[in-house]
């Protein structure tokens, strides 16, 4: 009879570090599931929940102050200048400084936010595509230089940053660029999605303006600076789904 209860005693020993351990991961996980709940909904609330917002928070588009833009399509871009964050520097860029290329020039509405950190990557890693075609690329926000520079020199991508950029940071803290361009939000103090293709003269050929959840794509992008550079050569128009202009090349 006492083999039989120090059996049952051992065995329950034993099973007491398994318990503790099971109940562990449990709340381990439990734990991270509500973070993981806690950080998604900062990024759908951030900044007001108006920057990448969730359906209960959208915003209507009437309630919206945009500034009336300075880009025409087919006129001159409007001129830009300012601090950007280029290889981890800080230098003045401006429009002209990109005589004779086409611009791909976007706005993303700011920094630390869910949305934006993938599309930036996105074209930074991709920008090798748009140089062969002679073109570059360049990201703006009304975030200082010195955030640009915090987020993509400090931050690596698997903790939430950018890391090393392959394109221009600019700043826009003034919010001069972005009220020309007419990507500008008053009442929210940050700007839409807007994506602009500028020729090597100068010109505006494409505007893209999005809503604040929705990225843009680069393949798309792509696409449209190829149609436009063979149309400065060739004086044809393309088709919709025409992917590859081999009279490019």
């Amino acid at each position: 009879m006492e083999s039989v209860v120090h059996t049952n005693q051992k065995k329950e020993l034993l099973c007491r570090p398994r318990a503790a351990l099971l109940l562990f991961l449990l709340t381990t996980l439990t734990s991270a599931e509500e973070g993981a709940q806690v950080k998604n909904s900062q990024c759908h609330n951030y900044a007001g929940g108006h920057v990448y917002p969730g359906e209960a928070f959208r915003v209507p588009v009437s309630d919206h102050s945009l500034h009336l833009s300075k880009a025409k399509i087919s006129k001159p871009a409007p001129h830009f200048e300012g601090t950007a964050v280029i290889n981890g520097e800080f230098k003045e860029l401006k429009l002209s400084d990109y005589k004779g290329k086409y611009i791909v020039f976007f706005f993303y509405p700011l920094d630390f936010t869910f949305v934006c950190p993938t599309e930036i990557i996105a074209f930074s890693d991709r920008v090798h595509e748009f140089q062969a075609i002679n073109t570059e690329v360049v990201a703006c926000s009304v975030d200082s230089q010195f955030t640009h520079l915090f987020l993509s020199d400090r931050i690596r991508r698997k903790q939430g940053g950018l890391g090393p950029m392959k394109i221009p940071l600019l700043s826009d803290l003034t919010h001069q660029i972005s009220k020309d361009y007419g990507v500008y939000l008053e009442d929210q103090g940050h700007t839409l999605r807007g994506l602009f293709i500028i020729d090597g003269k100068g010109i505006l050929r494409q505007i893209t303006m999005n809503d604040l959840p929705v990225g843009r794509s680069v393949d798309e992008t792509l696409r449209l600076v190829q149609a436009f550079q063979y149309t400065d050569k060739h004086g044809e128009g393309t088709r919709g789904k025409l992917k590859y202009f081999d009279k490019l090349n």
